[in-house]
């Protein structure tokens, strides 16, 4: 079962003027979706060291699979998760932010705002998504399927590499 993590970065939020709604929407979808277990849950604020060291701690020592963070993504001077993100992943993985870019300008122009960051650190898959709960939601949903053979491939699980080549060549024309 997947391990995951979900991080929601809000000054708001974390001083308690208004409950977590993409929090729990993400909790919700990560069940739903991918039958998850959500086992690592925190509110922090827009602040680099409390970001960073949620980010290691549930990466480094609690080995999450995934971790999900909602929030800080965008154009607002304490907007910084991505640049937290970016400096503790050891690998990007654009394909997912250019995925969830792609869908959300099919529904806003305002999705080209985004800076949200994707990458691995160690076996952790770390993706940041947008503070609102529908756009965290519908974000989470593209990059849906191809979240379990990408934890599979960090994983290290037999096979995973080769059902990968198989299906791109079933695939192919």
């Amino acid at each position: 079962m997947m391990r995951v993590g979900i991080l929601t970065i809000s000054d708001r939020a974390s001083a308690g003027e208004y409950v977590d709604q993409s929090g729990t929407a993400l909790r919700e979808a990560v069940v739903e979706a991918l039958e998850a277990e959500v086992v690592r849950y925190a509110i922090v604020a827009d602040d680099w060291e409390a970001i960073h060291h949620v980010l290691i701690v549930w990466a480094d020592e609690d080995h999450l699979d995934l971790i999900l963070t909602t929030g800080g993504t965008g154009f607002a001077p304490r907007d910084i998760t991505p640049e937290v993100t970016r400096s503790l992943i050891e690998r990007e993985a654009p394909g997912l932010v250019f995925a969830m870019v792609h869908y959300g300008l099919q529904i806003t122009p305002y999705a080209m705002l985004t800076r949200a960051v994707a990458g691995i650190r160690g076996r952790t898959l770390i993706v940041n998504l947008p503070g609102s709960p529908k756009a965290a939601r519908e974000n989470f949903s593209v990059i849906v399927p191809a979240l379990p053979h990408a934890i599979a491939l960090l994983r290290g699980v037999p096979m995973a590499e080769k059902d990968h080549i198989a299906r791109s060549q079933a695939a192919s024309p």
